[in-house]
């Protein structure tokens, strides 16, 4: 039986985690057109987007400490993709509330931002994370150079914001937004040991760093 080289599991694997990252979307899109998104579509929308939004991030987050503890160096093709996902449900969230839950209404939503901190905060990752989703192009990354290496360490900020984001729009029971604070506790750590560990692992793979 003939085994697939490194290049052609990357061939398949690449469009299946594409169509992987866009089932959610496409199960918020089938559960609104037959109306089976509960009493409330719009604040499901709106939890849902946010929810798969911080979980891209966290995924994206895990590529780097995943490759280290597999030794599979093409994780890292995957990894801007999954950035860019994070990004597109971030995008669906903040569309969901400007349009379906504030109607455009320019006026109201700049009044809203400052008044609620929990919308403040979730505005202000959105803006950090705008930058890292505009300069995730190599040809970008090429002009950057080592600015883009300082760039996109807000990727380890944002979930920070999300997840007080997250604990501040809910009035009771924080156990899910502290579930995602101890997931991305976890993902940090073995950062932190290759950081100010003894001995830092060294990889050859070129493509995106974080």
């Amino acid at each position: 039986m003939k085994t697939l080289s490194n290049n052609q599991l990357a061939y398949i694997i690449k469009p299946a985690v594409f169509i992987l990252c866009l089932l959610p979307f496409g199960f918020l899109v089938q559960g609104a057109i037959s109306d089976e998104l509960g009493t409330n579509p719009v604040e499901t929308l709106t939890h849902e987007t946010g929810l798969w939004a911080l979980r891209f991030l966290l995924i994206t987050l895990c590529v780097t400490p995943a490759r280290r503890l597999l030794k599979w160096h093409r994780l890292i093709k995957l990894r801007r993709m999954l950035g860019l996902f994070a990004f597109f449900y971030a995008v669906m969230h903040f569309t969901t509330y400007i349009w379906l839950d504030q109607f455009f209404d320019w006026q109201e939503i700049l009044i809203d931002i400052p008044r609620r901190p929990f919308i403040t905060i979730g505005f202000i990752a959105f803006v950090l994370l705008l930058p890292l989703a505009i300069t995730s192009t190599s040809a970008i990354q090429r002009c950057l150079k080592k600015k883009w290496l300082t760039l996109h360490k807000l990727v380890y900020i944002i979930p920070v914001l999300v997840i007080v984001h997250f604990i501040w729009s809910l009035k009771a029971d924080y156990s899910e937004p502290l579930l995602y604070a101890a997931v991305f506790s976890l993902i940090m750590l073995p950062r932190f040991y290759y950081s100010y560990g003894i001995k830092k692992p060294r990889l050859k793979q070129p493509g995106l760093h974080s």
